[in-house]
């Protein structure tokens, strides 16, 4: 269960090394965005993987629909002259990613416990 998410990981990782690093100044909010709601997807798909209640569906719906509502508040924010409301986006997209990354230390923590705690 955990393959496809590190097999998109991995293929993210090697199209970011092959394609060159030009973004233009006016999509580096829109894609930052859009690259830590990936990543909050992708840490909360390991959450569920090490809690055993990982969905395939609910992981690859819910990459691109975090990816496409986190662009479309960024895109709200120049829309109405706001541009910093990219900010909200981030912080809530970085409070759950430290909040899923607790949760993946303590499961992993419990099951070395348990693995160490084994006759």
């Amino acid at each position: 269960m955990w393959l496809a998410p590190a097999c998109a990981l991995l293929g993210g990782f090697s199209l970011i090394f092959a394609l060159p690093p030009l973004v233009p100044v006016e999509y580096a909010n829109y894609l930052s965005v859009a690259l830590l709601a990936g990543l909050d997807t992708v840490l909360g798909g390991l959450r569920a993987g090490l809690e055993e209640r990982f969905d395939d569906y609910v992981f690859v719906t819910g990459f691109f629909i975090n990816m496409l509502a986190a662009t479309a508040i960024v895109w709200l924010g120049d829309l109405i002259g706001l541009r910093e409301l990219y900010l909200a986006a981030v912080v809530a997209l970085g409070i759950r990613m430290f909040t899923n990354l607790g949760y993946v230390r303590r499961l992993l923590v419990m099951r070395v416990r348990a693995y160490r705690e084994m006759p």
